[in-house]
């Protein structure tokens, strides 16, 4: 019997069990391999200086660097997925994110617990991200209609932090940093079930869309971390 059938589930996607298990192990594989260039363009980041130099930009500066580099990578990715030059695209564009991390971190790491609460961002990202997984094997309902809510929201969430530039309001900063969280984490349950369905084949696409949104939650709880829980000397 040959253990490599492909099966139609009740929601009438059709692929190899195997396949699918495949495509979960090598997102997985990435996404742990994408943390050493992102902890390493942040460390960078603060050891050079690049971060602080950062800070002293314009703000509109600083998002157009930022977006800029992140749509550009996003693209180039998608684009060389399917080719051998995908991964170390991918390991690029985690890498400058981790660079673009280096101003909050060095921001945090200017409070006496900034350390810790960097570590309690970490341990607190990866409980999310466990929790999601866990979900995602267990839940059997087709979720595919949440991705459109999922991306209306974030979008909605993105006009208004650009928007919070002119108001500089804190109190719409947090409820703003919350909403990233709940989304991204909800977004993390959409993206592995789709891998678990068989509607997404290619691991460096799953790894990207994952990767984002835990970038979000842990820099967005590190941010309320360091509001609310920041000491300084």
């Amino acid at each position: 019997m040959n253990d490599n059938i492909t099966t139609i589930d009740s929601m009438g996607y059709g692929s190899s069990v195997d396949e699918r298990n495949k495509v979960l192990r090598n997102t997985y594989w990435l996404l742990s391999l994408s943390m050493v260039p992102t902890i390493l363009g942040a460390w960078i980041g603060v050891a050079t200086g690049v971060g602080a130099a950062m800070a002293t930009m314009s703000p509109w500066i600083s998002l157009i660097v930022f977006m800029g580099g992140a749509f550009g990578f996003m693209f180039a990715i998608e684009k060389f997925k399917n080719s051998a030059a995908g991964v170390p695209i991918l390991l690029a564009f985690t890498f400058f994110m981790g660079l673009m991390l280096s101003r909050l971190i060095g921001n945090i790491l200017g409070l006496s617990n900034g350390a810790s609460l960097i570590m309690t961002a970490f341990a607190g990202t990866g409980g999310i991200f466990l929790g999601m997984a866990t979900l995602s094997t267990v839940i059997k309902r087709d979720l595919s209609s949440m991705g459109k809510f999922l991306f209306i929201g974030m979008v909605m969430v993105l006009v208004a932090a650009v928007a919070n530039i002119f108001f500089q309001s804190p109190a719409l900063m947090i409820a703003l940093s919350v909403l990233v969280i709940g989304i991204s984490s909800a977004f993390i349950l959409y993206d592995l079930k789709r891998v678990k369905d068989g509607e997404e084949t290619n691991y460096i696409t799953a790894t990207l869309s994952v990767y984002i949104s835990l970038y979000n939650i842990f820099s967005n709880l590190l941010a309320l971390l360091g509001i609310f829980g920041g000491e300084r000397d």
